[in-house]
């Protein structure tokens, strides 16, 4: 059997291709049809796809069902729903706002926080090695999302930047979100939560451009391989990283590896978007791999 070390790296480094795929092909539909058509509809593609692995494991591979669905369980499922698209809409609406250059390394904090929070206060046992891997794995994520003349320009003063609440307050719950989902899904049927979790996700999606009354029948027919893609490679995200709290308590490792989703974005918007790729960036992409390295290697 993989050892738990091999399986978080295996989650995180799931949730950080899944993600950073997700980012890349994000990008070629919401300059076309907006943050919120992108995100209900590759959503939906999301829950889908979910739902399918979920019925091939129950239906095709005649697993049963582990986990007891009471009241407080739906509930808790609901909430991990809703508060994960509450994250997703803040980060939107603070990126709408203001630069992302300046914002994009507050929000990618989340999993150093995560980390900080499961080692110091939760206890999480981690060696010295997968310590230095950690610290390496957070530092590059933070170059890589630096913007140093975005930063110059607005001299540090966070108070003032636009969108800084705003993501923020995506930060601290995305921290709260990460750690508590880590505690609830541990141990258990993790395919299935999370397929509950995701579905009541994209259903506060949907609902909230419902209030907002945005068109959702605005996407043009060659964005519509973008949007399921988006779906799938979000899937992959948050299935990889539920099965590493689920069978792991290396909280730390597969809430740094998976935040550091910037990488793949960055180096596929690069190749095939011509994106510029800043010094900045390549040592944050650098040190990131070097921190993958030192856990991979352990």
């Amino acid at each position: 059997m993989p050892s738990e070390l091999l399986i978080a790296i295996f989650g995180g480094l799931g949730g950080m291709l899944g993600w950073g795929l997700a980012d890349f092909f994000a990008k070629k539909t919401i300059d076309e049809v907006g943050d919120v058509v992108s995100l209900a509809w590759g959503h939906v593609f999301g829950t889908i796809v979910l739902l399918i692995m979920v019925l091939y494991q129950f239906v095709g591979l005649g697993h049963k069902v582990t986990a007891h669905y009471d009241l407080s369980a739906w509930l808790l499922l609901a909430f991990f729903g809703v508060l994960q698209a509450a994250v997703y809409l803040l980060v939107y609406k603070g990126f709408g706002k203001g630069q992302v250059g300046v914002l994009s390394p507050v929000f990618a904090s989340f999993s150093g926080l995560t980390a900080i929070i499961s080692i110091v206060i939760f206890g999480e046992a981690v060696g010295p090695y997968i310590l230095l891997g950690l610290v390496a794995l957070f530092a590059g994520i933070l170059l890589i999302n630096i913007d140093v003349q975005a930063l110059k320009a607005k001299r540090l003063n966070f108070a003032y930047v636009p969108g800084f609440k705003e993501i923020a307050l995506a930060t601290l719950l995305a921290t709260f979100w990460t750690l508590s989902w880590d505690k609830f899904v541990g141990g258990r049927d993790w395919l299935l939560y999370t397929f509950f979790m995701y579905a009541f996700m994209s259903v506060a999606i949907l609902i909230f451009a419902l209030i907002r009354r945005i068109n959702l029948l605005v996407v043009k027919p060659h964005i519509w391989k973008f949007l399921a893609l988006i779906g799938f490679t979000e899937t992959v995200a948050y299935a990889a990283i539920s099965l590493g709290y689920s069978l792991t308590s290396l909280t730390s490792v597969v809430a740094l590896l998976s935040g550091a989703f910037s990488l793949p974005t960055i180096i596929l918007a690069h190749l095939f978007l011509k994106e510029k790729i800043t010094t900045m960036q390549t040592v944050g992409s650098l040190i990131t791999i070097g921190g993958i390295m030192v856990l991979a290697a352990l």
